[in-house]
């Protein structure tokens, strides 16, 4: 039986920054070779609370213009059921009305240089869902996805919050494949977070000597191990630097990952490698970040590495969902209504009550 799709829905609205409402809306309705989706779940991220809060990233200040645009439905984290769609979509996606589905973060405009290089996460344009009018997010109880979109399918076994962290696991995978780790490497993971549990889970799957997980949260430090972390330090009780030096004869790490958007792991990250190291930087900044690069260059000779989204890591991403490794129910902590997006954001925001919030419209 196929739901009756209403003419108007509940969606979040973004107005600017500290400025999102509660509104109803239009349901989209779905032109030549796209997909209307029926929301089930939509996590917040830490992005989203940046842009929420106005970060220059988002927002622009003296130094570049404004990425984020207004009038959008945020979320970019999201999992949802087709309701409809046309046989152009069915034979591009091999999607039916039905079938649990989420789409990649970013919607390639296939076309620039990266697109056409196959470097889509990358993409020129750079449009995005929950950031851009041209593609709205999945605050809302319906959306659109594109004919540009990178649409997978994702098991309807997996409760919706669950299903709906492939987005952030994607983006860890991707930062763990940027470090190049090898079966003899001693790898940190600054960040026991959402980013950070499942870049210590990718990290452990590459099998390294051992993997080291750094926080500032006895809970959280303890779902580290839970997701593969042969050790997890406090970075409040220990001083990891030399903790590290001790495990490796003085040398120091040979990969390590920062995931928490803090500017502090910067430089702590630099202080614990070894000379010819490998340092990946996957968070967005509230800031700006100032070290000693004389560390980088002069000192250590590090091999310094950007990670931007989950490029081909989705379905690696879907394959460790689906297979019940992961302590989801403890790494998805709540589930809210859309109603109750203001108490979603807090709770991000606060950072001591909770690891992964989601919205269910």
């Amino acid at each position: 039986m196929v739901d009756v799709i209403p003419d108007r829905m509940k969606a979040v609205i973004c107005h600017g920054p500290e400025n999102y409402s509660l509104e109803e809306i239009a349901v989209p309705r779905p032109g030549p070779g796209e997909i209307l989706v029926k929301v089930e779940a939509v996590g917040i991220c830490a992005s989203d609370l940046k842009c929420y809060h106005g970060a220059a990233k988002f927002w622009g200040d003296e130094n570049r213009p404004a990425w984020a645009e207004t009038e959008v439905v945020p979320g970019h984290e999201f999992v949802g059921t087709v309701v409809q769609l046309d046989d152009q979509a069915r034979n591009k996606r091999g999607v039916e009305v039905g079938d649990r589905v989420t789409a990649e973060q970013i919607v390639p405009c296939w076309k620039c240089r990266y697109c056409v290089r196959g470097e889509y996460w990358m993409c020129g344009p750079h449009d995005m869902h929950g950031f851009k009018r041209r593609n709205p997010g999945a605050m809302a109880e319906y959306m659109i996805y594109s004919t540009d979109a990178l649409v997978h399918k994702i098991s309807k076994d997996l409760p919706p919050a669950h299903a709906a962290f492939v987005e952030p696991l994607s983006c860890s995978l991707h930062a763990v494949e940027r470090g190049g780790i090898k079966f003899e490497d001693t790898v940190v993971i600054a960040g026991a977070g959402p980013i950070g549990l499942g870049m210590i889970a990718g990290a452990k799957a590459k099998n390294p000597l051992r993997v080291i997980a750094l926080d500032v949260a006895p809970n959280k430090l303890e779902l580290a191990k839970k997701c593969g972390a042969d050790l997890a330090l406090n970075i409040a009780e220990v001083d990891v630097v030399q903790a590290i030096k001790d495990l490796t004869d003085g040398y120091g790490a040979d990969v390590y990952i920062e995931g928490t958007g803090h500017p502090s792991a910067v430089p702590q990250g630099l202080n614990l490698l070894r000379k010819l190291g490998t340092y990946v930087e996957y968070s967005v900044f509230g800031s700006d970040v100032t070290v000693d690069w004389s560390i980088i260059s002069d000192d250590k000779e590090l091999n310094v590495l950007g990670a931007h989204l989950g490029p081909y890591c989705w379905p690696a991403a879907i394959k460790l969902l689906e297979s019940g490794i992961l302590p989801m129910d403890e790494i998805c902590t709540h589930q809210l209504p859309l109603a109750e997006f203001q108490a979603g954001l807090d709770l991000v925001s606060d950072g001591t009550k909770s690891i992964k919030v989601s919205l269910i419209p």
